[in-house]
């Protein structure tokens, strides 16, 4: 998928204990496997931008969307220590828009959103999205309305099928944008 056509300095700092204590490790852009430099990571402070975490290497299993703050606790909120990959969110400036589609592949039925949808199934009458096509802004799809359950990183660029922004059903029940912080 095709970057953001404005860069955002980011800076997220790991740390291997909680409360930020223990063996520490800055980045400031995409990381695949952060296993080569900590063994865990407990807490987490993002000092500038926007992150998008994951349990697994190379930006696969569950994500979370970390704005600028501090996480002394990842079991807290994530439910495990392991942190293994991370990406830099870059921020687009202007307008957001996307297509959604009923089914894989562009079909079915299509529909425009250029702003927040705390309810897929409220708006559009739909429980699925099996593709979407993003053509300006960084969005997160979430497995269920409120914005709450599972979440998504959906950036600039076409989606054919579910599988291709890591979903493991077409289930999305809300959409957000990620805005500039």
């Amino acid at each position: 998928m095709a970057q953001g056509n404005r860069c955002i300095m980011g800076k997220i700092v790991f740390y291997e204990e909680r409360n930020f204590c223990g063996r520490q490790f800055e980045y400031n852009q995409d990381c695949a496997d952060l296993r080569c430099v900590l063994k865990q990571c407990s807490s987490i402070r993002v000092e500038s931008g926007c992150f998008m975490i994951y349990d697994q290497p190379n930006f696969s299993g569950n994500q979370y969307c970390l704005k600028k703050g501090e996480y002394p606790d990842c079991q807290h909120w994530m439910g495990t220590d392991s942190v293994f990959s991370c990406r830099l969110i870059s921020m687009d400036a202007g307008a957001f828009s996307m297509r959604l589609y009923q089914r894989i592949e562009f079909g079915g039925q299509m529909m425009d959103l250029a702003d927040d949808c705390p309810s897929v199934h409220e708006r559009f009458h739909l429980n699925d999205i099996f593709s979407c096509n993003v053509t300006n802004g960084n969005w997160l799809f979430y497995e269920h309305p409120d914005f709450q359950g599972r979440m998504y990183l959906i950036r600039r660029g076409e989606y054919m099928r579910f599988s291709e922004w890591g979903g493991r059903s077409a289930r999305v029940g809300s959409i957000r944008r990620i805005l500039d912080y």
